[in-house]
């Protein structure tokens, strides 16, 4: 069963279009990568769906919810939750405090007690550093907080928009490592979007390739990974 669903997305920045027609779906505590090339318009899809990029055509649609039109914080209360691309962290707050923004939508203070155990066992070293002003934080334990952060909204769906980038291989592996965790745990719905495609595909149940604002090829990502047009452009085989 479709969480979200998406259909003929059409879309851009003034009275540019960037988005052209395009449509996929994310499965009910599934994982589904989108992938491309930079400026093929990854980012820009994750943006539509948060409120933030002008939408002219087709629907969006999150469980029983039309997203069309609605501003981004009516977005967030519906229970999804976006890492952007450069991580987004508040530099001047404390780790901790970073968390707090995160579920500052909810009321539940025992389930927000609860969630910042889980966070910290997930990513242990942020708990060591939770006093620690963000902007002192290593690329990748920024990484680990900006993730932390969307969690604490307890989302439904977890938007995630190049967690790779700029990370070394080991620290990569660890937080895709997690979040295959944290889908089996909390059957958190996920959408990645991703330009390392080897790990994307192995993290995902289906993929999608973006070109120039259009889906040029889809289904389950191990079909994907065998595909020759996929092996030679993106895995490098």
């Amino acid at each position: 069963m479709a969480l979200l669903e998406v259909t003929g997305l059409t879309g851009g920045y003034g009275v540019t279009d960037v988005l052209h027609d395009v449509s996929f779906s994310v499965e009910q505590g599934g994982i589904t990568t989108i992938l491309g090339a930079n400026g093929a318009g990854k980012t820009s899809v994750l943006r539509a769906l948060c409120g933030m990029l002008r939408v002219s055509g087709g629907t969006i649609q999150f469980a029983s919810d039309k997203l069309n039109g609605r501003a981004t914080e009516s977005i967030v209360r519906l229970g999804i939750g976006h890492v952007p691309d450069g991580r987004g962290t508040f530099l001047n707050l404390t780790t901790e405090e970073n968390l707090r923004v995160g579920a500052m939508t909810r009321k539940d203070k025992a389930g927000i007690s609860e969630d910042f155990k889980r966070v910290y066992g997930y990513f242990p070293r942020l708990q060591e550093r939770r006093h620690q002003q963000a902007g002192t934080l290593s690329g990748g334990e920024q990484q680990m907080l900006a993730i932390s952060r969307a969690l604490m909204l307890r989302p439904r769906l977890l938007l995630l928009d190049e967690p790779s980038f700029g990370l070394a291989p080991l620290v990569v592996q660890d937080i895709f490592r997690i979040m295959r965790t944290i889908n089996d745990e909390q059957k958190v719905a996920i959408l990645l979007v991703e330009q390392n495609a080897s790990l994307a595909l192995e993290l995902a149940d289906s993929a999608y390739l973006l070109e120039t604002g259009r889906v040029v090829m889809s289904g389950p990502a191990r079909e994907l990974r065998e595909a020759e047009s996929v092996r030679r452009s993106y895995l490098g085989y």
